[in-house]
């Protein structure tokens, strides 16, 4: 535990070493903000740090290897209605975790006075990763071709970003690029992968990618027709 922990620390430190740097320096040279407000910078740099430390030290730990063994057991159970109800769930559950969904849609509440964002903005975009996840699993077990189905998705999306609201379409795309973070990311693609690794005379790296992909079309999709259904 121990040696993973001081792996994932050396790697914050240099994830964060370039924010903290470019902040101080454009402090002195250009903002000038007050010494407080500089302070009260570094400490939440230095508390965000030792939170992502701990985050990627448990997602190495627990969450890939059990999104692993989960996608690993699915196929065994011979049913694709569990397949797809797991992989809702799954993709559902996780993203109403994710801390960049979750940033997006307080910022949404404010900058809307509260008539926007919030818990209903969490559900919409969890609902979205979950039903697109799902198809993605879909094409694992059938084998059907990544290149059609995101082409297919892809024009659904562009389509509906043409005739939407204007005002909905921003926020539409920026949930869908918040999706894909910290904790979305490792367990849809621990999840796929595992699905991919037990199914014959398949590729993982083929079958078990693409799917993040789909995830990230779905709250941008679902967010669209919402908007046209107002």
């Amino acid at each position: 535990m121990l040696p993973l922990l001081k792996l994932k620390l050396v790697e914050v430190i240099k994830d964060v070493t370039p924010l903290v740097g470019t902040v101080c320096l454009l402090q002195v040279l250009f903002v000038h903000a007050p010494p407080g407000l500089l302070l009260r910078f570094i400490a939440g740099a230095l508390l965000a740090g030792i939170g992502m430390m701990l985050l990627f030290a448990g997602i190495d730990l627990g969450v890939l290897p059990m999104g692993r063994y989960i996608g690993a057991e699915l196929p065994r159970k011979g049913s694709i209605r569990f397949i797809i109800a797991v992989a809702f769930g799954l993709g559902f559950a996780v993203t109403t975790a994710e801390p960049d969904v979750l940033i997006l849609a307080e910022q949404v509440r404010r900058a809307s006075n509260g008539s926007m964002g919030g818990a209903s903005l969490v559900a919409v975009i969890a609902t979205g990763v979950g039903l697109f996840t799902a198809i993605g699993f879909v094409r694992i077990v059938r084998g059907f071709s990544m290149a059609w189905q995101l082409t297919v998705v892809y024009s659904v999306m562009i389509v509906l970003s043409l005739i939407a609201p204007a005002q909905l379409v921003p926020l539409a795309y920026d949930a869908g690029s918040v999706t894909t973070g910290v904790l979305t990311g490792p367990v849809v693609l621990a999840l796929a992968l595992g699905v991919s690794s037990v199914l014959a005379g398949r590729s993982a790296v083929a079958d078990g990618f693409g799917l993040l992909g789909m995830a990230s079309a779905g709250p941008i999709i679902v967010l669209l027709l919402l908007g046209l259904l107002r």
